[in-house]
């Protein structure tokens, strides 16, 4: 990029606390026209507080914007629409219960000349923009019946539906398969093209040489380093963001293995009411050993989320055959409460829908699972509750500025981290993780890590649901690969890597052409 091209966007001098947390300090950042500006930093550095101040989400704070030389003030998020600025969240904002194109024009709907609103033209345009970003999916289906990847490219979408100059993408690939990313890296070479602006954040550090153009890190709130995107190593990035060389992400488990913890055998779901998209189990088989960790891989659509969802009770309602055994005895999940009961904890893949409850505080949400056990004749001791989330926050490292402040008001690696620390509260003998470390960087998965094999060597079975490739193979004493709900291979981590892998995932007759296309490259198969 020339340096001496003016700014599409100019922010100066801002800053925005929340109580006695000082989200931003004194930030200056800039966006050109036909840019990708990669914004890098460790969960609760800033990132996403300094977007909402140019997405009109944040309007109380300190500093300017100026849009191509002109300062501006928005008081809402619609003006900052107006303005040609649009911000695909990490957090999915659609409404399931409507459809594709009902959420794509939503407050926005076309219009008959009888003053109706015009579904025809609205399926027609949505279906144009599914088209561009590389979806093959038919706009009149609910969002609710979408994987969470389908749905993340919806919101890429709608995004696009508002012909923005400027695009602030947070974590967009987060819940993406390799052949999705793939689509859309196509989609951001097209913006650039036209002379869009594009704000990148991700925790991938593989995507931001391929995309980007400048890196800007923040730590605590403020700018610690800029990068040419193009030549950033991951240890530079890594050590910017979390102020020390990072010498080992993964920390596997040297704990010798104990008995079966769990033994699934040739389990079937046979939902009541089948749900397009979902992959309910269809014959699976596997085990996990005390202290083992054992990974999940698959394509997205495999059925990981779903046989999660089984073990824990909470899946599809509907019949079911084959064992499931929890410590040598036989047992028929009927719900969370039970699992909990029996040793069971389990980590949601959607930690804003499944995991939490946004509005009560981070206290009330690490301590909901285990508040029977905190009761003292029949009443919780509120000095037994504050210990015990205090004690989970501190372990975990979670970035607040009081435990009695909103879990929503935290960041998003953040907020998984009280989850984490929720299910670690129960002392669980089984941990079911579903995609523990989406959207978390890179300091806090390497503390994700180090306390997984901690639980490993307290004897905790572990059984854990991952995209990444590179997890799996780092984490995981054994990998279980599934498709079409089925498991198809078990594979030794110290054997093999992960071409083997995605090789196993996609099945015979496919990975070479995957290979030959770059699949392999993100380290992921979700």
């Amino acid at each position: 990029m020339d340096d001496d091209v003016s700014p599409l966007v100019e922010m100066t001098s801002i800053s925005k606390s929340y109580g006695g947390v000082q989200a931003c300090r004194d930030i200056d950042f800039t966006v050109r026209a036909g840019e990708v500006h990669a914004l890098l930093g460790e969960n609760g550095a800033g990132k996403s507080t300094l977007m909402k101040v140019l997405s009109g989400e944040v309007v109380d704070h300190q500093g300017e914007i100026f849009i191509e030389g002109a300062r501006i003030r928005f008081n809402r998020p619609i003006d900052a629409q107006r303005a040609g600025i649009a911000m695909i969240h990490q957090e999915l904002d659609l409404v399931p219960a409507l459809s594709i194109a009902e959420n794509i024009f939503l407050g926005k709907e076309l219009k008959t000349r009888a003053g109706t609103v015009d579904k025809r033209r609205m399926i027609r345009q949505t279906g144009e923009l599914l088209e561009r970003t590389g979806v093959a999916l038919d706009p009149r289906r609910l969002v609710e019946e979408l994987r969470t990847g389908e749905q993340q490219l919806v919101t890429i979408a709608k995004a696009l539906s508002l012909d923005a100059r400027v695009l602030i993408m947070d974590e967009p690939t987060s819940a993406l398969s390799s052949h999705e990313v793939e689509q859309l890296f196509e989609v951001i070479s097209e913006l650039r093209a036209s002379g869009v602006g594009m704000v990148y954040i991700s925790h991938r550090m593989e995507e931001i040489g391929r995309v980007a153009d400048r890196a800007t890190v923040l730590r605590n709130g403020s700018v610690v380093a800029e990068f040419d995107a193009r030549e950033l190593t991951a240890a530079q990035a890594s050590e910017a963001m979390v102020g020390r060389p990072v010498q080992t992400l993964f920390h596997t488990s040297t704990a010798a293995t104990g008995d079966e913890v769990l033994v699934v055998n040739d389990l079937h779901v046979h939902p009541k009411h089948p749900s397009p998209g979902r992959r309910d189990p269809n014959g699976i088989t596997l085990s996990v050993r005390a202290g083992e960790i054992v990974g999940l891989a698959g394509l997205l659509g495999a059925g990981r989320t779903e046989l999660l969802e089984t073990l824990y009770g909470i899946g599809s309602p509907g019949s079911w055959s084959g064992e499931v055994s929890l410590r040598g005895k036989r047992i028929r999940p009927r719900g969370a409460r039970r699992a909990l009961r029996m040793g069971m904890a389990f980590v949601p893949e959607d930690r804003r829908i499944a995991g939490l409850a946004l509005e009560h505080s981070v206290l009330a949400n690490t301590v909901l699972s285990i508040v029977d056990r905190l009761a003292v004749a029949g009443a919780v001791p509120r000095g037994r509750e504050r210990d015990a989330a205090q004690r989970s926050v501190e372990e975990l490292g979670v970035k607040l500025g009081s435990i009695n402040d909103p879990v929503g008001s935290l960041s998003g690696g953040n907020q998984q981290k009280v989850v984490l620390g929720r299910g670690m509260l129960t002392d669980p003998v089984l941990l079911l993780l579903d995609e523990p470390t989406r959207g978390v960087d890179v300091g806090a998965k390497a503390e994700i890590y180090r306390l997984l094999g901690e639980a490993a060597k307290r004897g905790v079975g572990v059984l854990f649901a991952s995209s990444e490739l590179a997890e799996l193979v780092g984490v995981c004493d054994r990998v279980i690969v599934l498709r079409d709900g089925r498991s198809v291979r078990e594979l030794n981590t110290s054997e093999v890597g992960e071409a083997d892998l995605l090789a196993a995932s996609m099945g015979e007759g496919m990975v070479v052409d995957a290979l030959a296309n770059g699949e392999a490259n993100g380290g992921e198969v979700a």
